[in-house]
């Protein structure tokens, strides 16, 4: 039997997919990514009768190999910091390792023209087909699918009995607010495995050369306080974690500007990322 390697997210195409593939013969493996900026869906992993696969690049070795692309990408990035191009590029050629190491025949994502302005364009797959260097399935787009409407995707799952989450969520790297935020944290080299969970909560800042982060509500400092250098939250104020043990004084300065009713929040203006 012919081995299929399916891109998948857990939506509605990529599961539409699993199912043309299987009905054409094949024996399908899904691979889902875990990416590092909420870009991935933990509740849309599971698809009954299905082989799934994880690759997560929360984790080393892949999340510096990711770092590295956020850091300098080849193709540009949108509106945020958001590297699409350079991001499906690593996924596919990541793809292309597995496949060839479990000898699958052909490697197939869900993606349709139109549907993404940035990575799904004519223009944008073929630059990822060209540097790949290997020829991607795209089921979907071979049937005439196209643009942003999934009302014949809808049809479809329907027909087959298909069931798939709603659309929800995105990537935090598209978002305009946090952009600067991250680029200066990947500049200064401060992500981690261990601290990428700061990097999309709390309130931001970076003075002597140390990173702070001051929660904004309970679960914030509850992921705050599993960090060894963090002060409490305590009555109104919030957790506050800091990079550099010397600079416990300066966190707790944040800590009081920041807790409930405090005005004096002003003299952090400039050290605010």
């Amino acid at each position: 039997m012919k081995k299929a390697l399916v891109l998948y997210s857990g939506g509605l195409d990529s599961r539409l997919v699993v199912r043309l593939l299987q009905e054409q013969g094949y024996e399908v493996e899904a691979l889902y990514f875990t990416l590092p900026f909420g870009c991935s869906c933990p509740i849309c992993k599971k698809m009954d009768n299905l082989k799934l696969t994880i690759l997560d690049a929360t984790k080393e070795p892949l999340l510096s190999e990711y770092l590295s692309i956020l850091k300098k990408p080849k193709f540009g990035t949108g509106v945020g910091i958001n590297p699409c191009i350079d991001c499906k590029i690593f996924m596919f050629k990541k793809a292309k390792e597995y496949a060839d190491k479990h000898g699958h025949d052909i490697i197939a994502t869900g993606e349709v023209p139109g549907q993404r302005p940035m990575s799904q364009t004519a223009k944008a797959q073929k630059t990822i087909d060209k540097e790949i260097k290997f020829k991607i399935a795209r089921p979907l787009a071979d049937a005439g699918f196209s643009g942003r409407s999934r009302k014949k995707q809808m049809e479809l799952a329907e027909k087959y009995k298909i069931k798939y989450p709603s659309p929800g969520g995105g990537c935090f790297l598209c978002e305009k607010q946090p952009a600067a935020r991250l680029k200066h944290i990947l500049e200064k080299n401060l992500i981690t495995e261990k601290t990428l969970s700061l990097t999309m909560i709390g309130r931001h800042f970076y003075a002597d050369n140390t990173w702070f982060v001051v929660a904004r509500n309970e679960l914030e400092s509850e992921i705050i306080s599993k960090f060894k250098t963090h002060i409490e939250d305590d009555k109104g104020k919030p957790a506050v974690y800091f990079s550099k043990i010397k600079d416990k004084q300066k966190a707790l300065e944040l800590q009081e500007a920041y807790s409930t009713g405090s005005e004096d929040r002003e003299k952090f203006k400039e050290v605010k990322l």
